[in-house]
């Protein structure tokens, strides 16, 4: 008999790949809009970590949602230039 373990793919670089907006963006706000998660989930999350200190970070299915809030943000912020 052959046991096969299925592991999930996990980002644990999160952070470097956001470098360029991490500062201008309220992460707290957008942990609770988006993921209705605290920033500290959200945080441990973009660090890599599982908030033991272990290795974590984000599922495959996290990323896609992270991708996908991150693509409404983009249009809410066009929405508000467009609207000056």
């Amino acid at each position: 008999m052959e046991t096969i373990i299925a592991t999930k793919e996990i980002t644990t670089d999160m952070k470097k790949k956001l470098r360029d907006i991490q500062m201008a963006i309220s992460w707290r706000d957008f942990a609770n809009t988006y993921f209705q998660r605290s920033s500290s989930w959200f945080y441990h999350k973009m660090d890599g970590i599982d908030g033991n200190g272990g290795v974590g970070g984000f599922t495959a299915e996290e990323a896609e949602q992270l991708r996908g809030a991150l693509f409404d943000l983009s249009r809410r912020i066009r929405v508000a230039a467009e609207n000056i």
